[in-house]
């Protein structure tokens, strides 16, 4: 997730694209870049990295003058947090420059066509692939420039941008500015947001509403595979396949905080409902090819590393360790491994005895939690291999793995982990799935019906998160309720523990997390009339034990909630609540189940008061022990 912004009208841009970075700094704060083009088409550029503030020096140094230009917040995926990786991105010219918030997921193939062709990349970034292939395309509609005559370079750059974003797969809302062209800007969109903001006698471009929302309400909001050409004194629209179409504005009726929350009330609340998008992004080009290389090219992780593991070690902290336990059941069905999931702060003191090809995974959000760190230090002191699975891209985590497999899940403002946690499934999904067929215990038929499953997953968040008004009506219900059991089974107990904690954290209602199986060894003592049971009971190997868990816990008179799989019916007139969720497999259901427990909390605390982005006594990131 990364901020673009971009500005064609009759005022100085630097000083608009500067203010909506400002409003886009959410988005991403890694690095930060402008670009700006005078009337003569002479184009400034300037970059630098860290906080927006770094940037804001340098043009204060350097007033850019110009009133067009182009502006990025970088959230990284691909390539450090660097001068030379931050935005804009030039062809080889120069005189082309690009901004990019997504993934092009088939940058690998076409840097390596565009390099044989004679193009010097200057960055480590996938973003920068767009460029040169506009650059490309626009040398060869160059040779045939009559048929744009008289005025041929504003719809050659259009044509060029057009027939690049055709051989592009991935995520990408994408904004050109071209020397040759400096009163107009060329966006596209797929999968990636972008919104065109109309004014008078100009025009912006940017991922969000709140980065020109001073200046203009006035808003189209791009659909996947369109386009856009901004000019001072028109904006118009086009399907990728070059056909004209209309767009209605939208007047905009938030105000700027709101704007930015996408008009959620909590940035919890709107992370939770972009959790299909980040699913989406996490999975985007891990999954095929099968046996060449996917996981390979970007983690390093070859077949013939995975080959030889014979041991997963999982360590993270929180929901990561939730995460982590997940993790476990998949590498154990898919890879055939033994694997064991740990806090971290327990695995560092315990001088655990290591096994010399085992595989440390290693799980953090920010990539910057003070035991999951310490704990990676002991491991590779021992002389153990360390694969991070990690949201921020040069993170100190990332930075002690030896191999590094990223979230794309964006900045996550929420404290309580919501989005960060379901792409932290879907990459362990990815690495179990790729490891069992490095080691044989997959084979390609079993693999490709996985693969169907995991890329229903997206679509089936959305239906998923249809469940939020049934959510809202049962906080309504039990959020004066002080105490919560939260119950499951198998790959689903994890769930059990993490929408017990999403509770704890929000709201401040004490609640807990068991294995259904566990219940009668204690926790069943404390069931009576007044309490809620939360049973994840969606269909998996063991549902007939937790239907057998429900009765007991029925026949102590609890209040049961409970997840059940759509068409199943034997929970009717057992369960008093049912949140009924699509069926899928029951390895990938982890990563449906946890919504409607995430919605659940979120509505209790907001009607306790509570402030729910930023609970009492809790952290981002913990960095101290």
């Amino acid at each position: 997730m990364c901020g673009i912004i971009g500005y064609v009208g009759g005022r100085e841009a630097a000083p608009i694209l500067m203010e909506g970075l400002r409003r886009l700094e959410y988005r991403g704060y890694d690095s930060a870049g402008l670009c700006v083009a005078d009337a003569k088409g002479r184009l400034t550029l300037v970059r630098a990295v860290g906080k927006l503030s770094k940037l804001d020096d340098k043009v204060r140094e350097a007033p850019l003058k110009g009133r067009s230009g182009v502006g990025h917040s970088r959230w990284a995926t691909h390539g450090r947090p660097t001068e030379e990786n931050a935005h804009p991105h030039t062809d080889c010219s120069g005189k082309l420059v690009v901004i990019h918030n997504g993934i092009i997921e088939n940058y690998l193939e076409l840097k390596a066509e565009l390099q044989a062709a004679g193009h010097a990349f200057r960055s480590e970034t996938d973003t920068e692939v767009a460029a040169h292939l506009i650059e490309q395309e626009l040398k060869v509609l160059a040779k045939g420039k009559t048929a744009f005559a008289p005025d041929f370079k504003e719809p050659m750059l259009f044509e060029a941008v057009r027939l690049a974003f055709q051989r592009i797969s991935g995520a990408y809302a994408i904004a050109v500015l071209w020397a040759e062209t400096p009163g107009m800007l060329v966006a596209v969109k797929t999968a990636s947001p972008l919104v065109v903001g109309l004014g008078e006698g100009e025009a912006f471009l940017a991922s969000d509403v709140p980065a020109f929302l001073e200046h203009t309400r006035k808003a189209v909001f791009l659909d996947d595979g369109e386009m856009a050409v901004l000019r001072r004194e028109s904006v118009s629209f086009f399907k990728l396949s070059g056909a004209k179409i209309d767009k209605k504005p939208q007047t905009i009726a938030w105000d700027r905080a709101m704007a930015e929350k996408a008009g959620f009330k909590h940035f919890m609340l709107k992370e939770i409902h972009e959790q299909p998008q980040t699913v989406a992004d996490t999975l985007r080009g891990r999954l095929y090819p099968l046996k060449s290389g996917a996981l390979a090219a970007e983690t390093g992780l070859s077949a013939h590393v995975l080959s030889g593991i014979d041991r997963v070690e999982l360590l993270a902290c929180g929901t990561a360790h939730h995460a982590g336990l997940i993790g476990k059941y998949l590498v154990e069905r898919l890879a055939g491994l033994p694997a064991e999931a740990e806090m971290a702060s327990e695995f560092r003191y315990r001088d655990p005895i290591v096994d010399p090809k085992a595989l440390v995974v290693a799980i953090s959000q920010s990539g910057e939690t003070a035991d999951t760190l310490s704990a990676v230090r002991l491991a590779k002191g021992r002389g153990l291999k360390v694969l991070s699975i990690c949201n921020c891209l040069g993170s100190a985590l990332t930075r002690e793995a030896d191999f590094n497999l990223y979230t794309h899940c964006g900045p996550e403002f929420g404290v309580a982990s919501t989005k960060a946690f379901s792409g932290q499934l879907a990459a362990l999904a990815a690495f179990a799935l790729h490891l069992g067929l490095a080691r044989g215990t997959l084979d390609e038929k079993r693999a490709r019906a996985l693969i169907d499953e995991i890329v229903r997953l997206p679509g089936l968040l959305r239906q998923v998160l249809k469940l939020d008004a049934q959510a809202q009506e049962l906080a309504k219900r039990f959020f004066k309720v002080r105490d919560f059991l939260y119950i499951g089974r198998h790959v689903n107990y994890p769930i059990a523990l993490e929408g017990a904690l999403k509770l704890k954290e929000i709201s401040y209602i004490h609640a807990e997390g068991y294995p259904a199986g566990e219940m009668k060894h204690g926790p069943i003592a404390l069931i009576d009339e007044t309490m809620p049971v939360v049973a994840i009971a969606t269909q998996s190997a063991v549902f007939e034990k937790m239907l057998s868990n429900v009765e007991e816990a029925k026949a102590r008179g609890a209040i049961v909630i409970a997840l059940c799989t759509e068409g199943e019916k034997r929970l009717l007139g057992r369960a008093d609540h049912i949140l009924w969720l699509p069926k899928t497999d029951e390895f990938l259901s982890p990563i449906l189940n946890v919504v409607p427990l995430q919605l659940l909390a979120y509505h209790i605390a907001n009607l306790l008061g509570c402030d729910v982005d930023q609970p009492r006594n809790l952290a981002k990131s913990v960095t101290v022990e």
